[in-house]
């Protein structure tokens, strides 16, 4: 730049980068013409230019009535918007795809990516100095928070919360645990139709999410450890005035945020994925955790790392007494002090310096949540309900790319097993013969399903809760050791591993596996082998090569061509960051802490 240059710049300042209104004009050729028009519209349902002057706080809104985890949408909605102007910013409330974990066909999983694509795209088209992302079930806090990490301004997650419990012949019972626990009762001939169809009215007591840590509660605890919520923000059940106050908390910090220009790349840091790591494994959290934290962290550039997440588990105990790993509920959990109670019992093994949306640090969050109090839900590290984190990574020939087990989840007497394969080759084989009383199979053995992957089913359903066969129920068999390429439910229970990588439907090892196969499991040295040697298994795959899935149009077209496997989070590959920068946890994080 010349002499001339500077001087006829000197004083001049950069311009303001456009805010509320201003912001993401519409593409008219004109700046100020897009802008008078936006302004005459809005203008249309009764807005006042004070208004329109406000910061725009956005609020997506999930709300559906196909979707009883979000019930209480609408008073979160008018919760938020109050809070927002009481802290002086303007609220607008948007739709975006809601999805439920028993509403959505072939699975939730499948629409997952689309309602990240939906929440980041409409970030991005609309004008809005903050987001405040409402969502509960399963998939949609972290198809939210992917979609807000790749759009990268002020954003807020409210969780809808958990339900009540309810109440089934004198027993305390809550979904979804206790769902999978009747059902067994009633295939197993151990309680009658009339029963099944009276606990089915008692199970899910008022609308919110799972009342156990299933995924939800386990995205609601994640997400706060991420420090995406307000302090306390993720234990209070859905229809009690304690979310309503969160919410109306939560849409005065997005006002605040929106000033302070704290964005989420802010947030979501290495730190604050270290943290929330250790949050799930001493939640005792749902398997679907990982995934979902590899997703989301994929969207900024960051891997995580299974194997350093697996020495993280074998240090940080699971502390939580709740469903399936112990015996409360999630309002039990809020009555205890919620995620403060946790934390604080977890500090020494955290990130303290991770940033929050409130602007301060999780170790002041901690501080500022004070001493806490005698209850009788959280464990303390010495005395804890697991002695290791809730889930291990098994590594072996069977999956060369990693594997999962809750281990907080299954049989003692079952992680140190070998046994015989009975091989269901997809969902429609297993649904044929699992009840069939001609079918081969003994408590020893080890049930296998393949294709319930990423693209084998597609969308990698919860089928890897595989039931245990009708002839071993009436027998009084509990557990048995099931393998296959696909998830689980976080309220479901049993030696279960989950999420083979690569899986069948692209060629994985699974797909070659054949009834009368011994496949060892092995917790303790985290291996998972098919005990066929590697020419065999080379020999099938040449005798039998697998045809991967496609489909000849739309939504299913695009998920085939673009989805990534289980230990990339399932995400599609263009959705990832352009350039990964690093992994967590990173070598600090694999030291014993101090």
């Amino acid at each position: 730049m010349s002499n001339d240059d500077k001087n006829n710049n000197a004083g001049r300042e950069d311009p303001p980068t456009p805010t509320g209104m201003r912001k993401g004009l519409t593409s008219y050729g004109d700046k100020g013409f897009s802008l008078f028009l936006r302004k005459a519209f809005i203008k249309g349902a009764g807005y006042t230019d004070a208004a329109l002057d406000r910061p725009v706080i956005a609020i997506a809104d999930t709300g559906s009535d196909y979707n009883p985890c979000h019930g209480n949408a609408p008073q979160l909605v008018e919760a938020v918007k109050r809070g927002v102007m009481l802290a002086g910013g303007l609220p607008m409330a948007f739709p975006t795809i809601s999805v439920h974990e028993s509403f959505a066909a072939p699975t939730s999983m499948f629409l997952r990516n689309l309602m990240s694509i939906d929440t980041e795209e409409m970030i991005r088209a609309q004008p809005m100095d903050a987001i405040v992302l409402i969502g509960g079930c399963d998939k949609t806090v972290p198809a939210q928070l992917m979609g807000a990490a790749s759009a990268n301004i002020p954003t807020i997650q409210l969780i809808t919360g958990s339900m009540l419990t309810g109440s089934h012949r004198g027993e305390r019972v809550g979904a979804c645990t206790d769902c999978r626990r009747y059902w067994g009762k009633f295939r197993a001939g151990e309680i009658d139709a009339d029963e099944v169809a009276d606990v089915n009215n008692q199970l899910v007591a008022s609308v919110g999410t799972c009342s156990v840590m299933g995924t939800a509660s386990t995205m609601a605890c994640i997400a706060e450890a991420l420090g995406m919520t307000m302090p306390g923000g993720a234990s209070p059940p859905a229809v009690t005035a304690d979310r309503i106050r969160i919410a109306e908390q939560t849409g005065a910090q997005a006002v605040q945020m929106a000033r302070d220009k704290l964005t989420i790349d802010k947030i979501l840091t290495p730190a604050a994925f270290e943290n929330a790591m250790r949050v799930l494994l001493a939640i005792g959290g749902s398997t679907n955790g990982i995934v979902h934290l590899t997703a989301i962290a994929g969207r900024v550039g960051l891997e995580i790392d299974l194997p350093a997440l697996d020495r993280m588990g074998r240090e940080t105990p699971v502390l939580l007494d709740l469903k399936p790993s112990g015996q409360h509920y999630m309002e039990d959990f809020h009555h205890a002090g919620g995620m403060a109670t946790l934390l604080r019992e977890l500090k020494p093994l955290l990130r303290l310096e991770a940033m929050t949306v409130t602007g301060r640090t999780l170790g002041e969050e901690i501080d500022r949540a004070g001493p806490g109090f005698t209850q009788h839900v959280v464990r303390s590290i010495a005395d804890p309900i697991y002695p290791q984190g809730g889930i291990a990574v098994l590594q072996g020939n069977l999956a060369p790319g990693g594997a999962i087990i809750k281990q907080s989840a299954a049989s003692a007497e079952l992680m140190e097993h070998e046994g015989r394969a009975v091989v269901f080759e997809n969902a429609q084989d297993l649904a044929e013969r699992i009840d069939s009383d001609a079918l081969d199979v003994t408590a020893q053995d080890i049930l296998v399903l393949k294709n319930i992957g990423p693209k084998g089913a597609p969308g990698m359903p919860e089928a890897g809760y595989i039931p245990i066969p009708m002839k071993l129920a009436r027998a009084g068999v509990k557990d048995i050791v099931r393998i296959s390429d696909g998830r689980m439910s976080g309220t479901a229970y049993g030696t279960i591993v989950l999420h083979v990588t690569p899986e069948s439907a692209i060629g994985g090892p699974l797909a070659h596996v054949r009834n009368g196969d011994r496949i060892r499991l092995s917790v303790k040295n985290r291996e998972i082998a098919l005990l066929v040697s590697a020419d065999e298994l080379a020999q099938r795959a040449r005798d039998n090569p697998v045809i991967e899935p496609t489909a000849d149009r739309g939504y299913r077209k695009l998920f085939l061509q673009t989805v990534t496997q289980a230990d990339q989070g399932v995400d599609f590959d263009f959705m990832r960051a352009a350039v990964m920068v690093g992994k967590v946890p990173g070598a600090a994080a694999d030291r014993a802490k101090d």
